[in-house]
Parts: structure tokens; sequence; C-alpha cells
């Protein structure tokens, strides 16, 4: 069907309105970026103190050996594996790439995983790969709601490690870089690395007041490794969110230079038509101009 005036005038004004969403969601996204990129920025100190805390504590002998020979006394049980993705499309290859990620690295692992995806679509592509799910937890629409969700995650994986199904946890989630957009990365959680523990506990202390944990030993580790659990995955889920929010920038930013170079072709081919147009009434007028007898 040839193009009419009028038509190409509608496909130029839904072409309008569609390029405003997409500028509208690229300012949303691009906000959403700063305030998680923020989040994560002010979570880097306390992670420091909680590690130096940890540092402390396993400069006892007794509890470095308790540490290690616990993280290496795990049975033949299925790891926990948090993997993070997104509640909403918009966003390329991001759920895509996560999920590949953790699906090959967990094909190593002599027990099948059990896993919680974080977002509905992170949720399909994990079961379509096969992968054996517990369930599933909302996408926080803001940093204070991490914070929620945090807290689901440490009492669902408590509650499995101490029932005995899972021997440890990890993480999987995409993680902001300088040159592309994210990155997939994991994690392990628990048990708790046995040269990482040595590392902190050979780390030296910043200032010259010796430090001395307060109170029983057990109790105060028990209580640090609960706060750098909880740092992890707060980290963790706001590195993924900013990871999503770049991706669905970067998508933005593609249609939006699509939806301009459409508009151009519209234009031109809107003023080529009607230009055509005005033409042909000029030759009628001309014409009929001739057709007429002469004096």
């Amino acid at each position: 069907m040839s193009n009419t005036t009028e038509s190409l005038r509608r496909k130029i004004d839904s072409a309008t309105d569609l390029q405003s969403v997409v500028r509208t969601m690229k300012a949303l996204a691009a906000s959403s970026i700063s305030q998680y990129e923020q989040a994560v920025s002010a979570l880097g100190e306390y992670a420091r103190s909680v590690e130096l805390g940890l540092s402390v504590c396993f400069r006892g002998a007794d509890t470095l050996v308790a540490m290690t020979t616990e993280a290496g006394n795990t049975q033949e049980r299925a790891l926990g594996a948090v993997v993070f993705g997104s509640d909403q499309g918009l966003v390329g290859k991001f759920n895509d790439v996560v999920t590949d990620y953790a699906r090959q690295t967990l094909a190593a692992q002599p027990v099948p995983p059990l896993i919680w995806a974080v977002g509905e679509r992170v949720h399909a592509r994990l079961e379509d790969a096969g992968l054996p799910l517990a369930g599933d937890f909302s996408v926080p629409n803001s940093v204070k709601a991490i914070t929620r969700l945090v807290g689901q995650i440490l009492v669902e994986s408590e509650a499995r490690l101490s029932q005995g199904e899972i021997s440890g946890l990890c993480l999987f989630y995409n993680r902001p870089t300088s040159g592309a957009v994210y990155a997939p990365v994991s994690q392990r959680l628990l048990p708790l690395d046995a040269d990482w523990c040595r590392q902190l506990a050979e780390r030296p202390w910043p200032t010259g007041n010796l430090p001395e944990a307060i109170g029983a030993g057990t109790t105060t580790l028990q209580a640090l490794i609960r706060e750098y659990l909880f740092v992890s995955l707060f980290r963790a889920c706001a590195e993924s969110l900013a990871s999503e929010n770049a991706s669905r920038l970067a998508a933005m930013q593609r249609a939006d230079t699509n939806i301009g170079e459409l508009l151009d072709e519209l234009h031109l081919t809107f003023h080529r038509v009607r230009q055509g147009g005005i033409d042909e009434e000029l030759f009628d007028v001309i014409s009929g101009f001739e057709a007429l007898p002469k004096r």
C-alpha cells in the first residue's frame, strides 16, 4: 500500500510519542544507576569495619583452626545459590548472561545445587535451563527495599543450612564494569574461604592500639559473620540493580537512535510525498489551462 500524507503523519506522531517514552526511561535508568552506585560506595567503609572485626577474631589460633576445619568438613550436600536478575524487561541480555554464567559454574558441582532466583525474568530462564529452583524473590525497586530482600534471603538460607539441606551459599550477579556495561561474577559466602580467613588474620591493624574482641569470642564472631553476610548480599543486590539499569540505559539509547533514524526517514518520505502531491496539482492546473480554447 502506497504511503499517503495522512498515514505518514500518523506514523511520525506515533514514533515521536514512543521517542518521548524512551527518553523518559533513559532518564529514570540514569538516576537509578546513580543511587545504587552511591549505596555501594557508602557500604564500603562499613564493610571494611566488619572485615577488621573479623580479622581480630581470626587472630586466635583456635578460632582459625575451627573455621578451617568446619569449611573442610562439608559433606556431599547441595550448594545453595542465589541468582540476581530482573523482574522487568527492556534490559537486553542481562538475564541471559547471568543465567549462562551460573549454569556453567554450577555444572561442576557433584550434587545438583539448590537455587533461589531474584526476579521473574531470571527465574524463567533458570527454569528453562533445567536448574533445580528452591524459590524466588521480587527485585527491590529502591535502595531502602534491599534490606528487606536481604533479610528474606538470610532467613531462608539459614533455615536450609540448619536442616542440613545445603552445605553453603554462593551468589551470582552482574557487576558494573568500566569498559563494558556489566560482567557476571560469583561470590562464595559460606563456608568461609580458609585462605580469606588467613589473609584477614594476617592483616595489619591500621592504628597503634592493640585490638581486643569484647565478650565471648564465639558470640562476637557469629555476630560479625552475620554482618559480613548482610553486607555481601546488600552489595551484590545493589550492584545487580545498577547493572540492570545500565543495561536498560544502553537498550534505550539504541532504541532512541533507531527511532531518530526512523523519524528522519519518515520526514523525508513525508516531504517527498507532499511535494509530489503539490507537483501533481500544479501539473493538473497547467494542463487544464493549456487545454482551454485560445481566442
